[in-house]
Protein backbone atom coordinates (compact mmCIF):
# COMPACT_ATOMS: atom_id res chain seq x y z
CA UNK A 1 0.00 0.00 0.00
CA UNK A 2 0.98 3.58 -0.53
CA UNK A 3 1.47 6.34 1.97
CA UNK A 4 -1.82 7.03 3.90
CA UNK A 5 -3.26 10.16 3.18
CA UNK A 6 -6.73 12.13 4.25
CA UNK A 7 -9.47 10.79 3.95
CA UNK A 8 -12.05 12.76 1.19
CA UNK A 9 -15.57 14.19 2.08
CA UNK A 10 -16.89 11.99 -1.35
CA UNK A 11 -15.24 8.55 0.71
CA UNK A 12 -16.99 9.23 3.92
CA UNK A 13 -20.23 10.04 2.32
CA UNK A 14 -20.41 7.08 0.48
CA UNK A 15 -19.28 4.94 3.63
CA UNK A 16 -21.74 6.70 5.54
CA UNK A 17 -24.47 6.20 2.98
CA UNK A 18 -23.58 2.35 2.35
CA UNK A 19 -23.28 1.80 6.25
CA UNK A 20 -26.80 3.33 6.52
CA UNK A 21 -28.19 1.26 3.69
CA UNK A 22 -27.00 -2.07 5.71
CA UNK A 23 -29.09 -0.75 8.73
CA UNK A 24 -26.04 0.27 10.32
CA UNK A 25 -25.96 3.62 12.44
CA UNK A 26 -22.79 5.73 11.05
CA UNK A 27 -22.17 6.87 14.45
CA UNK A 28 -21.69 3.72 15.94
CA UNK A 29 -18.79 3.26 13.52
CA UNK A 30 -15.34 5.73 14.10
CA UNK A 31 -14.33 6.40 10.47
CA UNK A 32 -10.56 7.80 10.58
CA UNK A 33 -8.54 10.41 9.18
CA UNK A 34 -6.29 8.20 7.28
CA UNK A 35 -6.49 6.00 4.47
CA UNK A 36 -4.24 4.14 1.85
CA UNK A 37 -5.39 3.85 -1.49
CA UNK A 38 -5.25 0.49 -3.18
CA UNK A 39 -3.99 0.21 -6.77
CA UNK A 40 -2.77 3.82 -6.47
CA UNK A 41 -6.62 5.02 -6.73
CA UNK A 42 -6.86 3.73 -9.62
CA UNK A 43 -10.38 2.18 -8.93
CA UNK A 44 -11.30 4.27 -6.12
CA UNK A 45 -10.85 1.25 -3.25
CA UNK A 46 -9.30 1.91 0.19
CA UNK A 47 -8.48 0.83 3.41
CA UNK A 48 -9.76 2.56 6.78
CA UNK A 49 -7.46 0.17 8.88
CA UNK A 50 -3.82 0.01 10.07
CA UNK A 51 -2.15 -2.98 8.88
CA UNK A 52 -1.75 -4.38 12.30
CA UNK A 53 -5.67 -4.32 12.67
CA UNK A 54 -6.77 -5.34 9.23
CA UNK A 55 -7.88 -8.95 9.48
CA UNK A 56 -10.62 -9.14 7.40
CA UNK A 57 -14.53 -10.21 9.58
CA UNK A 58 -16.80 -10.15 6.54
CA UNK A 59 -18.91 -7.82 4.59
CA UNK A 60 -21.20 -5.01 5.61
CA UNK A 61 -23.14 -4.09 2.37
CA UNK A 62 -22.35 -4.66 -1.10
CA UNK A 63 -24.07 -1.93 -3.53
CA UNK A 64 -23.56 -1.29 -7.64
CA UNK A 65 -22.72 1.52 -9.60
CA UNK A 66 -23.10 2.48 -13.28
CA UNK A 67 -19.64 4.79 -14.00
CA UNK A 68 -19.75 7.02 -16.67
CA UNK A 69 -18.60 4.55 -19.52
CA UNK A 70 -21.61 2.57 -18.56
CA UNK A 71 -19.19 -0.72 -17.49
CA UNK A 72 -20.88 -1.48 -13.76
CA UNK A 73 -18.91 -1.18 -10.59
CA UNK A 74 -19.51 -3.56 -7.81
CA UNK A 75 -18.62 -1.30 -4.15
CA UNK A 76 -18.41 -3.52 -1.02
CA UNK A 77 -17.66 -2.10 2.41
CA UNK A 78 -16.03 -4.59 4.60
CA UNK A 79 -14.87 -4.67 8.43
CA UNK A 80 -12.47 -6.36 10.62
CA UNK A 81 -12.63 -9.08 13.44
CA UNK A 82 -12.89 -6.16 15.95
CA UNK A 83 -16.37 -4.63 14.23
CA UNK A 84 -13.90 -1.84 12.91
CA UNK A 85 -14.53 -0.63 8.94
CA UNK A 86 -11.62 -2.40 6.92
CA UNK A 87 -12.22 -1.38 3.36
CA UNK A 88 -14.49 0.31 0.89
CA UNK A 89 -13.78 -1.89 -2.26
CA UNK A 90 -14.33 -1.17 -6.06
CA UNK A 91 -14.34 -3.25 -8.55
CA UNK A 92 -14.84 -2.40 -12.17
CA UNK A 93 -16.00 -5.26 -14.40
CA UNK A 94 -13.69 -4.67 -16.79
CA UNK A 95 -11.28 -3.24 -14.35
CA UNK A 96 -10.44 0.05 -15.84
CA UNK A 97 -10.07 3.47 -14.12
CA UNK A 98 -12.83 4.70 -12.60
CA UNK A 99 -13.95 7.66 -14.25
CA UNK A 100 -16.56 9.30 -11.27
CA UNK A 101 -17.05 8.38 -8.08
CA UNK A 102 -20.63 7.68 -6.96
CA UNK A 103 -22.76 9.79 -5.36
CA UNK A 104 -24.84 7.85 -2.73
CA UNK A 105 -27.73 8.62 -5.38
CA UNK A 106 -25.88 6.62 -7.99
CA UNK A 107 -25.54 3.17 -5.99
CA UNK A 108 -27.79 0.22 -5.27
CA UNK A 109 -27.94 -3.05 -3.81
CA UNK A 110 -25.99 -5.22 -5.15
CA UNK A 111 -28.19 -8.79 -5.75
CA UNK A 112 -26.59 -12.02 -4.75
CA UNK A 113 -24.45 -11.80 -8.00
CA UNK A 114 -22.95 -8.90 -7.33
CA UNK A 115 -25.91 -7.30 -9.93
CA UNK A 116 -28.93 -4.20 -9.40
Amino acid sequence: MAERRLVKEEELILANHLLQLAGETPTDFDLPTMVDEYEGGKMGSINFTPPEKAAYGGDIVQVVYIDTDEVPVVITLTKNINNEILDLDFWKKDFSKLLQYPTPDKVAIADKNGFI
